[in-house]
C-alpha cells in the first residue's frame, strides 16, 4: 500500500469530526463472508439460476422454496464475527468522529462491533416477518424451518432485506443522503459502485475528502479526492493503530 495516501488519511481522519462511511461487499469479506458477483461457477454448479435472478422479488414469489434453499445455504453466515474493519469504524463513532455507517450488507457486523448508526441500505438477515399478520422471526427460525418458513398465523415468513426489483426503504434513503450531504470526510469501502441506486448516493457529497478504498479499482476512482487500493480493514489498521 501506498504509505503517502496511508499517511494522507490518517492525518484526514484525525482532523475531521463530522466522518461518514460507506461500505459494501468487500467490507465483510474480510470475516469471511463472499462476495457471491465476484465467483464464476460455483452456484451453477448447484442452482439452476444466477444469484440475482433467485434473489430476486418476482423469483421469491413465484419460486420461493428455490429462493429459500439458496437464500439459507449462500445469504446467511451465522458464525461470522466482527473484522477490523467494523471494529475500528465503531471506535471512530465512540470517539465522536463518525456519524453514520452506511451499509449495502445485511449481515449485522457493524452491530455486532458496537456501532449504534447504522443505515442497512438492504436490509438484514437478522430479521424476518409474517407477510400476514407481521410477527417477528429472528434468523435462527428461519435456519431452522424446513423448506418455506411458515408462521403461527399460517402465512408466509419473508426475511427483511430488499430484493433485486424492490425499492429502497425511503426513510433510510433519506437518513443516508442527509449524512452524506452533511458530512466533511466520506469514506467509501468494500465497494466496487456498480449497484444503484445505492452507488449513486456518493453523488450527493460535495466536500473535498472523498476517500475511495477497495481492492480493485472501480469507475469512480478519478472522481475520489484519495483512492487506496487494498483491504479495506487493513487500511484502517494500519492508519487508526
Amino acid at each position: 500500500m501506498d504509505k503517502e495516501k496511508l499517511l494522507i488519511l490518517k492525518n484526514w481522519i484525525e482532523e475531521c469530526d463530522n466522518i461518514v462511511f460507506f461500505g459494501g461487499a468487500g467490507v465483510s469479506t474480510e470475516s469471511n463472508i463472499p462476495d457471491f458477483r465476484s465467483t464464476d461457477g460455483l452456484y451453477n454448479q448447484k442452482y439452476d439460476y444466477p444469484p440475482e435472478t433467485i434473489l430476486s422479488h418476482s423469483f421469491y414469489m413465484k419460486r420461493t422454496e428455490e429462493f429459500y434453499r439458496f437464500y439459507k445455504d449462500k445469504m446467511i453466515y451465522k458464525n461470522a464475527v466482527p473484522n477490523n474493519a467494523h471494529k475500528i469504524l465503531a471506535r471512530l463513532e465512540k470517539a465522536g468522529k463518525l456519524k453514520a455507517v452506511i451499509t449495502q450488507n445485511i449481515d449485522g457486523l457493524h452491530q455486532m462491533a458496537g456501532s449504534r448508526n447504522v443505515l442497512e441500505l438492504h436490509g438484514s438477515v437478522l430479521r424476518n416477518y409474517c407477510e400476514k399478520c407481521r410477527k417477528f422471526y429472528d434468523v435462527d427460525y428461519i435456519i431452522n424451518s424446513v423448506g418455506v418458513p411458515v408462521c403461527q398465523c399460517g402465512g408466509r415468513i419473508k426475511p427483511d432485506v430488499v430484493l433485486y426489483e424492490e425499492s429502497l426503504n425511503t426513510e433510510i434513503t433519506d437518513k443516508a443522503i442527509y449524512h452524506i450531504q452533511s458530512c466533511e470526510m466520506l469514506i467509501v469501502g468494500g465497494t466496487s459502485l456498480t449497484v444503484y441506486p445505492a452507488a449513486g448516493f456518493i453523488d450527493y457529497y460535495k466536500g473535498n475528502k472523498l476517500v475511495l478504498i477497495n481492492k480493485d479499482s472501480t469507475a469512480v476512482d478519478g472522481r475520489a479526492n484519495l483512492c487506496i487500493h487494498g483491504k479495506i480493514g487493513e487500511v484502517l489498521k494500519e492508519v487508526c493503530q
